[in-house]
């Protein structure tokens, strides 16, 4: 009995002095002296398909209303990203997202997507775009807040246009130009 109360004492009293150390979420540092920043320049093409058996954007949420814009709906993505405007051309990433319409007058989407890449020098990086997407215009501007990997700490932007689209199905394809700000 007295073997087990003193083996107590001891599990008490090491649990305590673990928790005293533990007190702070944080530690106190230096300044921080960020590392040089790169700029790179990306081109590729996003390949949105609606259409088939093997869909790579699905509708998830469809306003109860009628609008001409589809204004409330909500599109989730996985789209193929490649070297050319061609499908077969090669396959270099994906984007995954969300597309949700925000616009009641003009077709605007709120973009939400991450672009990953996997393959050659960018394999297993990415970068994040949030921004607004009107899509009648010919040319767009969508801004990269953020990446990982090779484009930690990222920013810049992407200049947008759509390549082609078939309004009958809403298939398009989809060119960027990106320029990533990044350490």
């Amino acid at each position: 009995m007295e073997k087990t109360m003193i083996l107590a004492w001891i599990l008490i009293l090491s649990t305590a002095m673990a928790v005293a150390r533990c007190q702070d979420y944080y530690s106190h540092a230096g300044p921080y002296v960020p590392p040089p920043q790169k700029v790179t320049y990306l081109h590729f093409f996003l390949h949105d398909t609606m259409s088939g058996n093997n869909p790579s954007a699905v509708p998830i949420v469809s306003p109860n209303i009628t609008t001409s814009t589809g204004f409330g709906g909500v599109i989730a993505f996985d789209d193929p990203l490649t070297v050319g405007p061609d499908i077969t051309s090669e396959v270099i990433g994906n984007a995954q997202g969300l597309w949700v319409s925000t616009g009641k007058d003009v077709l605007t989407l709120m973009a939400y997507l991450d672009i990953g890449f996997t393959k050659g020098e960018f394999n297993g990086s990415s970068i994040s775009v949030l921004s607004r997407n009107p899509i009648t215009e010919s040319e767009r501007e969508l801004a990269v807040v953020g990446g990982k990997g090779k484009f930690r700490m990222a920013k810049g932007y992407a200049q947008v246009k759509t390549y082609s689209v078939n309004f009958k199905t809403g298939d398009a394809i989809v060119e960027y130009n990106v320029t990533v700000i990044h350490y």
